[in-house]
């Protein structure tokens, strides 16, 4: 598995990408989603076994369009298998049948996605000084200035 973004911050595009055998399924998840996802699964590993070395994560593969977008993630650890499971829903309709993709991650797999999630998600435009609002290159109407003096990088 691996988390990647494509595109300026901004305009990027949060994508979760994971391979087995033959099939690989890559899924677009929002900013919120990855940074509460790398949150829960700190704090997961904080209660289990210090993880061992940990893995590269794979290069992003984009040889088309994402196959769906993510809604519901659910997350769990099997004590047996000494893995995290790891349960993306595609975000649909009410009366449609959603997309599901199962990822097992090692504890140094999990280590390694939410090293690079939080690396990924604290690498967007910095907040404004004033409002916490992301700051763009040309700055932004700030609602603590009127719109006036727009705060720039």
């Amino acid at each position: 598995m691996t988390i990647a973004t494509v595109g300026e911050p901004g305009q990027r595009v949060f994508l979760v990408q994971a391979t087995s055998g033959h099939e690989r399924v890559t899924i677009k998840l929002e900013k919120i989603q990855v940074a509460t996802l790398v949150q829960y699964l700190s704090q997961l590993l904080v209660d289990l076994p210090r993880p061992g070395e940990l893995p590269e994560l794979p290069e992003l593969t984009l040889t088309g369009p994402m196959d769906w977008v993510a809604g519901p993630i659910s997350i769990a650890y099997d004590e047996v298998r000494d893995r995290i499971d790891l349960a993306i829903e595609e975000a649909v309709e009410e009366d449609a049948l959603p997309s599901r993709a199962l990822l097992g991650l090692s504890r140094e797999q999990a280590a390694a996605v939410a090293i690079a999630g939080t690396q990924l998600v604290q690498s967007g435009r910095p907040p404004c000084p004033l409002c916490g609002y992301p700051l763009d290159p040309s700055g932004h109407l700030c609602p603590r200035t009127n719109g006036h003096h727009a705060p720039t990088l």
